[in-house]
């Protein structure tokens, strides 16, 4: 009866792992950065995740970084709504830990810049989007 008992438990919490492991939600995003700035392993181009529009409002909820000037990064488990950013560090001295420094080129997932618009994900699923960016706007 012990036996019985633990192996339906077991089942039963195998079970549960799986279908939580099909509720999760992925980005990937094809990030394309055409401005002058040098981008390599000391100038690279941050991609945040974020779950508000109003990206002041509180920290990243993730944060995966280029050096390339085109490529892609992943978002796993991500939590909806979600927003996505991009800055290019011209200094070669940010980390991501703070708002980007003054003269960094930024870009964000939107039709209609500046407001962001949600990646829609749908649970188990995984959604691509592409944020292109340039020069155009920059940190004052």
């Amino acid at each position: 009866m012990t036996n019985r008992l633990f192996t339906l438990l077991g089942v039963s919490l195998l079970a549960t792992v799986f279908a939580i492991a099909q509720e999760s939600r992925t980005i990937e995003v094809n990030v394309v950065y055409t401005g002058a700035g040098k981008v390599d392993a000391s100038h690279k181009i941050y991609v945040a995740l974020w779950n508000s529009a109003n990206m002041d409002a509180a920290p990243p909820a993730g944060v995966e970084s280029l050096d390339s000037k085109t490529g892609i990064v992943t978002f796993k488990n991500v939590q909806v709504p979600a927003y996505v950013s991009t800055a290019y560090d011209p200094s070669g001295k940010w980390d991501a830990q703070s708002p980007p420094p003054s003269g960094s080129s930024v870009g964000m997932y939107s039709r209609k810049p500046p407001a962001p618009d949600p990646v829609d994900v749908a649970p188990g699923k995984t959604t691509r989007i592409k944020v292109t960016f340039n020069d155009s706007t920059k940190v004052p």
